[in-house]
């Protein structure tokens, strides 16, 4: 993949995207077009999603642009016109963009961006917009339910190995710290992003010894800090204990073992035995980790069976969200020069023109409504759309990603109890106003 520095290439697009560009500017097509992003219905056993990605949009959308070699090979492919071609050395994207905050919980069928740009430019963007906004919106909602699931122990990402890709395990360690995971294994996230960095050692390090007393006490010896010793290579019971002997006497040194992890066969039970020959020992402050196919609905058992499991490592299941690996989600027109738009495709239907969500509470500070209003309609709630982008620049600084972290556990607070559990699928609490009724009566009698 073709890079400027942390940013693809502008190239990392679709064809028809350049073909349309490129008939929109040979028609003289360029008046102010209206996108919105939004999911058309959510997966099966998902009862809300959690906005993620707007960062990674908006950083793209100040610097898209065609260097003079892509232009040249765009030349090359003979599929553009000459006009088009000379247009793109100065092409840079001038709209505007209305988002919600990146943690927010949304439901089907609500917009959580909106691209208000020249037709050109707002066609163009589609693409990347739709890649980043999807995967992270994925990721963390599927992060929050473990979240959800496990309220009180740690969680750790460990899902590089098995995303589909180097940007997307970046983007899944950003997502998956959003929605509530404490700290990551991917070590340019926590350098990129500032997520907590987590790490234990591998059975390869074990095995490279004759012996695995040997091994822990090399590996407790060279990194003293955080120690986490992989105990089940060989037998679980004899590691935990070779664990407690070992502790005793780099307690002497004062250097503290801060855990054990359990990778293979019955977690739960493994757990409760590793507790024990630790706590026996005089090992009480020894943490148990636990990691190898982990997903909320296997923290959800644990937790409600009690296991002593303090710390739950999450990969493969957390970064591909393999109960629900993508989103039936759409970057649509709505609106072009001032004229509601709307798609009339069976299951797939749109609303048109601009949008926006008001967000209503009950007295007890629950969300309780979300009303789908027209953009300039005045509807009792919270907007949940606010302009962050104005002439292709950012609107003030970009909060946090601890702010935004923040925000998601606030959100996911708010959540009634109904649609915190794993198993059942509610209908959305969305209304639609009657106004936007309306207008879509209006729309789809027009005659195309």
């Amino acid at each position: 993949m073709t890079t400027r520095g942390n940013l693809p290439s502008v190239l990392l697009t679709d064809w028809y995207q350049l073909s349309m560009l490129d008939a929109y500017y040979r028609l003289g097509m360029t008046q102010t077009a209206v996108f919105e992003f939004f999911v058309r219905r959510l997966p099966n056993r998902r009862s809300f999603l959690i906005a993620a990605g707007l960062d990674q949009v908006l950083e793209y959308l100040e610097n898209v642009h065609f260097t003079a070699e892509e232009t040249a090979w765009l030349e090359s492919t003979k599929r553009l016109s000459d006009s088009t071609l000379e247009r793109l050395s100065s092409f840079r994207f001038t709209g505007r963009v209305f988002a919600v905050p990146e943690g927010t919980v949304f439901f089907a069928s609500e917009p959580i961006l909106r691209v208000e740009a020249p037709l050109p430019e707002a066609q163009l963007v589609e693409s990347r917009i739709v890649s980043l906004l999807h995967y992270q919106t994925l990721v963390a909602s599927k992060a929050a339910r473990c979240r959800l699931a496990a309220p009180k122990a740690e969680l750790i990402d460990f899902g590089m190995r098995r995303a589909h890709g180097a940007e997307a395990a970046l983007l899944a360690s950003r997502a998956a710290y959003i929605a509530g995971i404490d700290a990551t294994a991917t070590v340019e996230a926590s350098y990129r992003y500032g997520i907590p960095p987590a790490g234990t050692m591998a059975h390869s390090f074990v095995q490279a010894h004759e012996f695995e007393a040997d091994a822990f006490q090399n590996f407790a010896r060279c990194h003293p800090q955080g120690i986490v010793l992989l105990i089940d290579t060989y037998d679980i019971q004899r590691g935990a204990a070779r664990v407690v002997e070992l502790s005793h006497q780099l307690l002497r040194e004062g250097i503290r073992i801060h855990g054990v992890r359990i990778d293979s066969g019955d977690l739960a039970q493994a757990a409760s035995a590793v507790r024990t020959v630790l706590d026996r020992g005089g090992c009480k402050d020894i943490r148990i980790f636990a990691s190898g196919s982990l997903d909320e609905y296997a923290l959800d058992a644990m937790v409600a069976a009690r296991v002593p499991i303090d710390a739950f490592c999450l990969g493969t299941r957390l970064a591909v969200s393999e109960d629900a690996p993508s989103l039936d989600c759409a970057y649509k027109l709505q609106q072009y020069a001032d004229r509601p738009v709307r798609k009339l495709s069976q299951s797939k239907e749109t609303w048109p023109g601009p949008r926006q969500v008001y967000r209503q509470y009950d007295a007890s500070g629950y969300f309780c409504m979300d009303a789908l209003a027209c953009e300039d309609e005045i509807i009792e709630g919270q907007p949940l759309l606010h302009e962050v982008m104005t002439n292709g620049r950012r609107l003030g600084g970009a909060p946090s990603l601890k702010e935004a972290r923040m925000y998601c556990a606030e959100q996911l607070s708010r959540l009634p109890s109904a649609y915190r559990t794993l198993e059942h699928v509610l209908q959305a609490p969305v209304k639609v106003s009657r106004r936007q009724h309306e207008l879509a009566d209006q729309v789809a009698q027009i005659r195309h």
